[in-house]
């Protein structure tokens, strides 16, 4: 599949929140929490669109010599297509341009869709975060993972 990703707008945090509930039905963020988010220091976004069609999202911030990727959803029908996969590339070029060395996230350690994307894309575990993640009245432990974007790991 071949998609369009660009970068969030500042008016878009209606259609992100939309797009993350979509993805993330358990625990969406809501529009003023992405708002907020977006006027953090170092903050950007990226949206896939498949054709008209909001297809996914990824925020992410610069922390310094690092980017934190804040949250990656791609809509349940659009996945296992390289949304996902297109998005990291994309800010993984942007961190590059602007000297980051690495990039971290964290990962419910029950979701191995995910998890099998980043390993794939050169992550690796570094950590893990206790009981981090809600699912109802049980706790998901979170994985730390960490790519080193000098040996450019998203183009695999």
């Amino acid at each position: 599949m071949t998609c369009r990703i660009e970068p969030v707008s500042a008016g878009a945090c209606l259609a992100l929140a939309r797009l993350h509930r979509a993805c993330f039905p358990a625990d969406p963020w809501n529009a003023a929490a992405i708002r907020t988010i977006l006027q953090l220091p170092g903050t950007c976004g990226r949206v896939a669109w498949d054709g008209a069609d909001l297809a996914g999202f990824l925020l992410a911030r610069d922390l310094g010599e690092e980017c934190e990727i804040l949250s990656l959803g791609v809509l349940p029908e659009q996945r296992r297509n390289g949304i996902g996969r297109a998005l990291l590339q994309a800010n993984a070029e942007e961190a590059r341009r602007s000297g980051l060395v690495s990039a971290v996230l964290e990962v419910a350690a029950d979701n191995k869709a995910a998890q099998n994307l980043y390993f794939q894309t050169g992550f690796v575990e570094v950590g893990r975060r206790p009981n981090y993640y809600r699912r109802g009245p049980t706790r998901i432990d979170a994985l730390i993972l960490r790519a080193s974007l000098s040996a450019r790991p998203y183009s695999t």
